[in-house]
């Protein structure tokens, strides 16, 4: 397992990755995480911990500088900034294609919370660059214009009481033009808390992204 810190300088900033990539990986997971978070978000670390274990590379970055993300705690002025973040993953996504130890790898992008929404505007902005998205509690009817020119295969995620936010996947699902599904894990709230629920999440994640991202 190669593992290391990076940090990744777009749009005239640093912003700060972990990077773990199995040996023989034919894939690379970029994690966007949703609001009020970062690339240590313990349900974030617990999925990546899985997809490595299925062989696949994982990259987990901050979306914000330390400084923004100091002024965010007091804000929130940051969070739902859906054009930064999404400028920042395509950012992201750029400089991946121009490091040669990494850019033969398909990416996906496993988005949770509002950084679904980026991650489909990353998809979208970016259609050669990304293979498959998975979005995790996420907010896709956020990426707005955007869910039309996805390209990618898409699984949304969303748990089985979290109903307003199952009710926006649909709506979101519905503009969609993309292979994807809409997988409901019973018995789990927005964060997937419940004994169990977060596994069936890295289940369901892991499948969709060894099939899109590991075949020939």
């Amino acid at each position: 397992m190669e593992e290391q810190q990076l940090r990744i300088k777009t749009a005239g900033v640093n912003l700060e990755g972990n990077l773990c990539l199995p040996a023989g990986a034919t894939g690379l997971v970029i994690f966007v995480h949703g609001s009020g978070s970062s690339r240590l978000s313990p349900r974030n670390l617990q999925v990546a911990r899985y997809l490595t274990d299925r062989g696949l590379g994982t990259l987990l970055f901050d979306l914000l500088t330390a400084r923004e993300n100091s002024v965010d705690e007091f804000t929130r002025e940051y969070r739902f900034n859906i054009p930064l973040l999404s400028e920042r993953l395509v950012g992201v996504l750029d400089w991946l294609s121009g490091r040669k130890s990494l850019n033969s790898l398909k990416l996906g992008l496993f988005g949770a919370s509002t950084g679904a929404a980026a991650a489909l505007i990353g998809a979208a902005q970016r259609p050669a660059a990304v293979t498959a998205l998975v979005s995790r509690g996420g907010r896709p009817d956020l990426a707005g214009q955007y869910l039309r020119q996805v390209q990618a295969p898409s699984l949304l995620i969303v748990g089985g009481y979290d109903e307003q936010v199952i009710e926006l996947n649909e709506e979101a699902a519905a503009q969609l033009h993309c292979p994807h599904e809409i997988a409901i894990v019973p018995g789990a709230t927005h964060l997937f808390e419940e004994p169990g629920k977060l596994e069936a999440v890295c289940s369901l994640a892991g499948d969709w992204f060894v099939r899109y991202l590991s075949e020939s």
